[in-house]
């Protein structure tokens, strides 16, 4: 059975206790939202995850590191670092997104190596691997599709991000209202393409069910991904993303009359003024389901500083109620990211998930701050340090500081306001 299917029975699992005991919530009420729906546990049944992971409503809010190989960049090694490197600075979990070189061999390592839930979007490998059969994505079988979710579920992978709700009637909506920037979800121009191509509906929205039964049977998390997001600022809230999320929807709720825990994606490029707006549409048309959510970048201007844009509007969104952000590297839209881009990436999805967590009042998120700073009142480095998200870089920034070995830092010296006020108010 599945988690949501067995906290409705009120059956405590042990993933829930340990899951209750790192969020500092009841059991009971951590059950309950399961059951519910409004919280997802990440994590197949056919593995045990060292650091499982929760997503939704009252929680912490969480952080995704896309990796993976490209059709120019396909070094295992080298997508192994960034897994290690994305573990080490804090992502909750991971996404594999490789089209490149020996995907199933990638996958299979990065879940292996990987001690956080890891997802996948099997439209990729489907879509790859048909183009390496038969010439062509464009001539995938819609048993392929199906094969791929089979076998990477029994790899062992936590959570889909299957693009259901890119349906030919949506896709419609699209063209009859125009955008700047049509399709830009990798997985969402795949299908739509495959299905213009061949006059058929997207497999996994006209076979949701069968979608659903390989979930079930792993206790897979389906993340409904917005292949409709939009891409520029200019499209954003527009007609194609909203029926998409209709969609979305109403497939979220079938998901959880079949026992399968659901989450939603969402975009994509959004102006800070319709953040809001975006995510109690979301609330409201998939019943609370958890919000996952790329960026959103707030400006489409900031090439090569894209991690920046993407915390601010993750901040926001997180904020107004989004459970999962999904980082965004320096590197978007210019090139692979490195393993540096990786480590900028997670700091600043985290940078804008705590910034969130204390305005939502989760339990301990404030209380960081605090200890921070009393640290910086009595100029305690080595705390402040200790405290950092960064902790290598504010203690090489701390070492570079001159005069070195006194309690000020470079940037104030003598007139260090902590310390003439110190002076003065203890006198």
């Amino acid at each position: 059975m599945t988690q949501i299917e067995l906290a409705r029975k009120n059956t405590n699992t042990q993933l829930m206790k340990l899951i209750a005991q790192k969020e500092a919530i009841g059991l009971s009420e951590l059950r309950q939202r399961i059951a519910e729906g409004i919280v997802v546990i990440l994590n197949n049944n056919t593995r045990k995850i060292k650091n499982p992971c929760a997503v939704g409503y009252g929680l912490r809010t969480k952080i995704n590191a896309n990796l993976g190989t490209s059709t120019d960049r396909s070094s295992l090694v080298i997508e192994l670092k960034k897994l290690k490197t994305a573990i080490a600075y804090g992502a909750d979990a991971v996404m594999d997104l490789s089209i490149g070189g020996d995907l199933k061999r990638v996958r299979k390592e990065i879940v292996r190596d990987s001690s956080v839930p890891v997802g996948t979007v099997p439209i990729y490998e489907a879509a790859v691997m048909a183009e390496r059969k038969h010439g062509s994505f464009l001539k995938m079988k819609e048993q392929d599709l199906f094969d791929v979710l089979e076998s990477q579920a029994q790899d062992g992978v936590d959570f889909f991000t299957v693009h259901s709700g890119v349906t030919r009637k949506n896709v419609a909506t699209l063209k009859k209202h125009g955008r700047l920037l049509d399709i830009v979800s990798r997985g969402g121009a795949m299908l739509a393409a495959w299905m213009r191509h061949n006059n058929r509906e997207n497999p996994l929205y006209q076979y949701f069910d069968r979608v659903l039964d390989i979930a079930y049977r792993y206790d897979i998390t389906l993340s409904l991904g917005d292949g409709l997001r939009p891409g520029s600022i200019l499209d954003a809230t527009d007609e194609a993303q909203i029926a998409e999320l209709e969609t979305l929807g109403e497939l979220a709720r079938r998901a959880r009359e079949r026992n399968v825990q659901v989450m939603i994606e969402g975009p994509g490029h959004i102006p800070i003024n319709q953040i809001r707006k975006n995510i109690l549409l979301e609330k409201e048309l998939c019943d609370g389901a958890p919000f996952y959510v790329l960026g959103p970048l707030v400006t489409d201007v900031a090439a090569g500083y894209d991690h920046i844009t993407a915390s601010i509007g993750g901040a926001i969104a997180a904020a107004e109620g989004a459970d999962f952000l999904c980082y965004v590297t320096a590197s978007e839209h210019l090139r692979h990211p490195t393993d540096e881009d990786v480590k900028e990436g997670v700091i600043a999805a985290r940078i804008a998930a705590h910034a969130a967590d204390i305005v939502k009042g989760v339990k301990g998120a404030i209380e960081w701050d605090k200890k921070m700073s009393y640290a910086r009142k009595k100029r305690d480095w080595k705390t402040q340090i200790g405290l950092s998200m960064d902790k290598v870089k504010a203690a090489n920034y701390r070492q570079s500081s001159k005069p070195k070995l006194t309690d000020v830092c470079s940037m104030c010296g003598k007139y260090c306001s902590m310390k003439l006020m110190e002076e003065c108010l203890n006198s």
